[in-house]
């Protein structure tokens, strides 16, 4: 008989938590058709945001085993609901208490979407209690769909966990140096998603080719004319539920352009506007960050011949470039998928973003 790799999410809230992933460990490792169980090390997680207006909402315990098993995907789920009811699991009660929780991960490199299965699990991508034991266990190991490493689909979340909510709208958000091509990918993938697509309104803003050209002292004009437009543009009263929405830029940018152009007192002053409208406007469902080298950038500038441009030197976009790092280093309000302008250029490669940004935003309800 073949022998399948497959990947076991384990969690408990209830109870001796340490003893119930063990006695479930133990459960799958009497099996006689499985062979080998590797465990990853425990992980203390808090609460999904759904549970914490549960009643119950204790921290778990979560861990994922390798097992090694001849046993099908479908006898191996149903194997794993058998261990489930055995130790008290009740059903009744979604994000409920839960003596344990057994998840079907991977099961080799196979897809599965069946009316009670999906393999891979369907939450996987957005879980760091469960990609920290994949990357202990598997950190090589690709995701079947999004053709991932799990230690790349770990680096989007940044040590968050996600759920998809249906309830408020989706709106992805490409960000990146200038001329990187943020404008080219958002308006496409509009397109490809059915979404609507918002883009900065730079050539609106009157003092940018000022600016530009060294007028500092219209710095702080022009980028109150940049909140204010990205304000009216993300508030979430014009942003409807559950329509698609792709932004070519990001409401968080703003500090980042106006610690640049700004003196110390303008921008404190501006701080006090940005605090003020970043309260109103949407966040995003997932970030899609386009990176590139400055040289390509500003050959690229050149290329776009826009005259106010021009003026734009590396230290500016070494500025942005350092800001945006810095941004994402600790990001948690979403996930950030990071691109090469190379990985965008054909209609497959945009089909495929498409595709791939599908599984971090919430189809509507039906």
């Amino acid at each position: 008989m073949t022998d399948h790799f497959a990947y076991i999410g384990l969690g408990c809230n209830v109870g001796d938590c340490r003893k119930n992933l063990r006695q479930a460990l133990g459960n799958l490792e009497a099996h006689p058709s499985v062979s080998s169980v590797d465990v990853s090390s425990f992980y203390e997680t808090k609460p999904l945001t759904c549970r914490v207006g549960c009643a119950h909402a204790e921290t778990f315990l979560n861990a994922v085993a390798k097992v090694k098993t001849t046993l099908s995907y479908r006898i191996l789920f149903e194997f794993l609901q058998k261990i489930e009811q055995d130790m008290g699991r009740q059903r009744n009660k979604p994000w409920g208490p839960r003596t344990i929780d057994l998840d079907l991960l991977l099961y080799d490199d196979t897809v599965v979407n069946e009316a009670d299965l999906t393999i891979p699990h369907p939450q996987l991508h957005l879980r760091s209690f469960v990609l920290k034991g994949l990357c202990e266990l598997a950190p090589d190991a690709l995701h079947p769909v999004l053709g991932h490493t799990m230690c790349e689909i770990a680096g989007r979340i940044n040590g968050g966990d996600y759920r998809l909510d249906a309830n408020r709208s989706q709106l992805i958000s490409i960000t990146g140096n200038v001329c990187v091509g943020k404008s080219t990918l958002a308006a496409r993938l509009a397109r490809r998603l059915d979404a609507t697509f918002i883009p900065e309104k730079f050539d609106e803003n009157p003092f940018l080719p000022e600016v530009y050209a060294g007028k500092a002292e219209l710095a702080l004009d022009s980028e109150l004319f940049f909140l204010n437009s990205r304000a009216v543009q993300l508030r979430s009263e014009n942003l409807f539920t559950p329509h698609r929405y792709v932004s070519d830029y990001i409401f968080e940018q703003a500090l980042i352009y106006a610690s640049f152009w700004l003196n110390e007192n303008d921008l404190a002053a501006y701080r006090k506007h940005y605090e003020s409208a970043s309260k109103e406007v949407e966040a995003p469902t997932l970030i899609i960050h386009m990176h590139d080298s400055l040289e390509n950038c500003i050959q690229r500038i050149h290329q776009r011949n826009r005259p106010y441009e021009q003026q734009i030197e590396t230290p500016f976009l070494e500025h942005l470039a350092c800001g945006y790092d810095t941004l994402y280093t600790d990001y948690t309000v979403c996930p950030v998928m990071r691109i090469a302008p190379d990985q965008c250029w054909t209609a497959g490669q945009v089909d495929r973003i498409a595709d791939e940004a599908q599984y971090y935003i919430a189809k509507a309800q039906e």
